[in-house]
């Protein structure tokens, strides 16, 4: 039962990012045109509700999910540049297997991120 999943954690404030608007594309790697799949905005457990992708969606392929941080702090008062240092992050990922699970969680500040494929 393949599927990909993500969430976010405010490393600046230690808490899982509510509100934050997420954007998941399928790129196309021999032209690099981009299809817009989705977009939604974490719970308050930084979570989506549902998967990005669930076993009836979920294809091999090229993907990227955009995390709008610089919306997000901004919205939280957080005192930053402007412009922000950091706005929109892009994670562009590969899915292989379309039987397994592929959850990219994002932690993040205004200043730096990380990303790692979890379980």
């Amino acid at each position: 039962m393949g599927k990909l999943t993500t969430h976010v954690l405010d490393t600046a404030h230690g808490c899982p990012a509510a509100n934050l608007k997420i954007e998941l594309w399928s790129i196309n790697l021999q032209t690099e045109e981009r299809t817009q799949l989705k977009t939604v905005t974490t719970n308050s457990d930084g979570r989506t509700d549902s998967p990005m992708l669930n076993e009836s969606e979920i294809k091999v392929g090229t993907y990227e999910l955009v995390f709008s941080i610089g919306e997000y702090f901004a919205a939280r008062s957080v005192n930053t540049t402007e412009p922000a240092f950091l706005d929109r992050v892009p994670i562009r990922f590969g899915i292989a297997d379309i039987n397994a699970h592929y959850h990219v969680p994002l932690l993040a500040s205004p200043w730096s991120y990380s990303t790692y494929r979890g379980s």
